[in-house]
């Protein structure tokens, strides 16, 4: 794959690597962290890419992957963010009452979500990406639906 078509198939897809990331890291700037390395990652290995259809859950998994290793590396950074009393800036028009809700879920099934309500990735692909059976899929999506649930009827209740 060139740079060219690299960078064409990148616009395409990197709203999913973003909210993915953030799904997993539940940090913007960490999520901007792991998908830009991300990309560096897979500019750099688009040669080895076989398939050019299936460019986007290849980022993905690339993408997956940075933000897992940020997780592992956390516990040895301390954040700015955690440390200032001001009030967080303004949330993006994305951020609802649900996506809320979604980054609230355990790290193992916020990714399960993102990839399958957010970006319409069927089990098989979003198992793909993740390293998952589709069994293991099902059952993520079938307990954070039953947590999200909670947690939104929760909120409606107060």
């Amino acid at each position: 794959m060139d740079a060219q078509t690299f960078c064409r198939e990148l616009e395409r897809c990197k709203l999913s690597l973003y909210r993915l990331a953030l799904g997993i890291v539940r940090n913007e700037a960490d999520a901007e962290d792991a998908a830009a390395r991300a990309v560096l990652r897979g500019f750099e290995a688009r040669a080895g890419l076989r398939k050019p259809e299936s460019f986007r859950p290849w980022l993905l998994r690339i993408t997956a992957n940075e933000a897992y290793a940020i997780l592992r590396g956390r516990d040895r950074v301390a954040y700015l963010e955690e440390l200032e009393t001001e009030p967080a800036a303004p949330e993006p028009p994305e951020e609802t009452d649900l996506w809320q809700a979604v980054l609230s879920l355990p790290e193992s099934l916020r990714a399960v979500v993102t990839l399958y309500y957010y970006d319409g990735y069927s089990v098989r692909e979003t198992a793909g990406i993740l390293s998952l059976t589709e069994g293991a899929v099902k059952t993520r999506l079938s307990r954070a639906r039953a947590l999200l649930r909670k947690l939104l009827e929760k909120e409606d209740t107060l």
